[in-house]
């Protein structure tokens, strides 16, 4: 059983992570015809297209994607307390997805800023992926290097971003595990 709640928990996380990317790259005004970006929409159309006829968006907030985030968020829950539980607790859940997904959303952040350091250690030319790295994250990074700005050529902005990202998810399993 632990397998199968493996796969299910796996499937439903990397599909959110393409769906939050959708969310971020439209909030970032990303390059859309970068191919990255390009398999990030084809990935969610089927979705978000049907969505978006019912929801509209809300400013420049997607509205409808980020309904269908949270949707799989809490369907990958109610799923995950079904088979391992054999019940669901719903109202629980309504909160818990919402929590998790901002949980989720700041993790993802994480990985990215990693991949982005990373992928400027070892790129040898502007890759598709590095310069939507970029416009993801420069966004979260400009505000830290007008505090912190480059000492001797060294950007620490990544490193402050990551060890507060850290903080926030630390302090949201405390939060978790306090309800």
């Amino acid at each position: 059983m632990q397998a199968v709640l493996f796969l299910i928990d796996t499937a439903f996380s990397l599909y959110l992570m393409v769906v939050i990317l959708r969310l971020w790259l439209q909030l970032a005004r990303a390059d859309f015809y970068n191919p990255f970006s390009q398999f990030v929409v084809k990935a969610t159309n089927p979705l978000v297209l049907p969505l978006r006829r019912v929801i509209p968006s809300i400013g420049s907030l997607d509205s409808a994607t980020l309904l269908l985030a949270y949707g799989i968020m809490l369907a990958k829950m109610l799923l995950m307390q079904l088979l391992g539980q054999g019940q669901v607790a719903l109202g629980a859940s309504l909160i818990f997805a919402a929590v998790l997904l901002v949980k989720e959303i700041l993790t993802l952040l994480f990985w990215i800023l990693v991949i982005r350091a990373l992928l400027s250690w070892f790129s040898q030319g502007r890759s598709p992926v590095e310069l939507v790295m970029h416009q993801l994250t420069e966004p979260v990074l400009r505000p830290v290097r007008r505090i912190i700005p480059a000492i001797g050529g060294l950007d620490l902005s990544v490193l402050v971003v990551l060890v507060g990202l850290q903080f926030l998810n630390i302090l949201f399993i405390d939060l978790i595990g306090r309800i």
